[in-house]
């Protein structure tokens, strides 16, 4: 391993490595050499301070997004699900490429790939089948070929079918939290179930604050009627103060935005004959919550692409928002927007302006990499418990049940307990151990190490 160095932070014992990696996987089995082009691979190995020597079976994270870098732990309460997996693990966190420390892309990384067509090209290898052969290449070289458990929240779902697919022979069992795909993917099919599911929960949230509905109408008319400007320098307009719901199937998103509209007025609730606008407060706030992360929004209808596909993407978000007039910027109470893109943010917002050309062609192209099989996914023989969360408002329920009764050994718990980050807390992870344990679903772990 190449190891860059080891510390402790409270609670936990920690190494920091990094590999190469090949950046283009075409002909090339994970495990084996490789030439041209590499990228950096990091991850992150923690254990709890008494187990920091022990042969304990791995457990590797499958973070969300898509491009998400792995959690930083400040200690293993701050994601509960760590403080369960280090009694049992050795956990392998590792940044997916393209995030974090390996080999990072933003828009400075794009604006270097020179033309728009070559651009959107290298984007395709950031999806699901790289990173699921970056993974398995790591497990190969640097852990001795050892099988694994793979945990995945929300895209992690999407990753581990693809690992089931791709390399299932690595997998010892799979946990997932709320991120079983439909198989076969769509990502307009997707929209379709999860815009009307947005309409609701933006009802949900005038009902715990009646309020709100006149105090965002009232934001959303002053930007209609003016230029607003965020301190970054994008221009505010209502269709980005409708995605400040995104997080509303994560808890406690309600009462942020609550508290982000009850700040928004400079005039307070209105001084008579004050000519009204927002306060700076309100302007930087609504900048960090809707600001992009590099390859979050760029990469999130691709993930929905398997392989050669029968129509483009064409915007899917869009295509369905056109439909639906009640999400319209004039039509009032005014209704915010859930995990989705819209091609305005790649004209408008200054950490996407740099991927607008490339995501044009993304949209129109029909060519992307294999990354599900059904019917190997049919014959699985890997334990797969998943965590389904009745009320998801990014993956719906319905569709992760209908993909999961097509695939073999598969289990889920269906729950409206908890909302689309429930994994985060003390009892998801640590009830889908035990269910997997009770079944004998984890007896491999405990195979000699050949």
């Amino acid at each position: 391993m190449t190891l860059l160095q080891r510390y402790y932070v409270p609670g936990l014992y920690v190494e920091d490595h990094a590999i190469p990696v090949p950046y283009d996987w075409s002909g090339k089995r994970p495990g084996e050499g490789f030439g041209g082009e590499s990228l950096s691979q990091f991850y992150r190995v923690v254990t709890a301070p008494e187990h920091a020597h022990d042969d304990l079976p791995l457990l590797v994270y499958l973070q969300g997004g898509p491009g998400g870098s792995a959690p930083r732990p400040l200690d293993p309460r701050s994601d509960g699900w760590i403080a369960e997996a280090v009694r049992h693990f050795r956990v392998i966190l590792p940044d997916q490429r393209g995030t974090g420390r390996s080999s990072c892309v933003d828009g400075v990384t794009i604006a270097q790939w020179g033309e728009p067509r070559h651009q959107a090209d290298r984007l395709k290898h950031y999806l699901a089948d790289s990173i699921v052969r970056d993974l398995e290449h790591l497990r190969l070289t640097q852990f001795g070929g050892r099988r694994w458990v793979t945990l995945g929240q929300s895209y992690g779902g999407f990753l581990t079918l693809s690992y089931l697919s791709l390399f299932p022979e690595g997998v010892a069992a799979s946990f997932t939290a709320g991120g079983i795909p439909h198989v076969p993917a769509s990502a307009r099919e997707l929209y379709e179930h999860t815009f009307p599911r947005m309409a609701r929960k933006t009802g949900q949230f005038y009902e715990r604050y009646p309020g709100d509905v006149e105090r965002v109408a009232a934001v959303a008319d002053l930007l209609r009627n003016r230029d607003v400007i965020l301190p970054n320098g994008d221009i505010l307009t209502v269709e980005r103060l409708q995605t400040l719901g995104a997080g509303f199937g994560m808890k406690p998103s309600f009462e942020r935005i609550h508290w982000m509209f009850d700040i928004a007025l400079a005039n307070g609730d209105g001084t008579p004959g004050a000519r009204q606008r927002l306060s700076d407060a309100f302007l930087d706030a609504v900048m960090v919550e809707t600001s992009s992360r590099p390859l979050y929004w760029p990469l999130q209808e691709c993930i929905y692409a398997n392989g050669e596909l029968d129509h483009p993407l064409g915007w899917s978000a869009q295509q369905v928002r056109d439909t639906m007039p009640a999400f319209d910027g004039a039509a009032r109470p005014l209704l915010f927007t859930g995990e989705a893109i819209f091609p305005w943010m790649f004209r408008e917002e200054k950490a996407l302006r740099p991927f607008a050309a490339a995501m044009e062609l993304l949209m129109q192209d029909t060519g992307y990499g294999r990354i599900y099989d059904p019917d190997r996914l049919a014959r699985n023989e890997v334990p797969l418990q998943s965590a389904v969360y009745f009320d998801d408002m990014y993956v719906d329920s319905g569709l992760q049940l209908d993909s999961l009764s097509r695939i073999g050994r598969s289990h889920y718990w269906v729950t409206n307990e908890f909302e689309h980050d429930g994994l985060h807390g003390d009892v998801v992870f640590r009830h889908l151990y035990e269910e997997a344990l009770n079944r004998g679903d984890l007896e491999a772990l405990f195979e000699p190490v050949v």
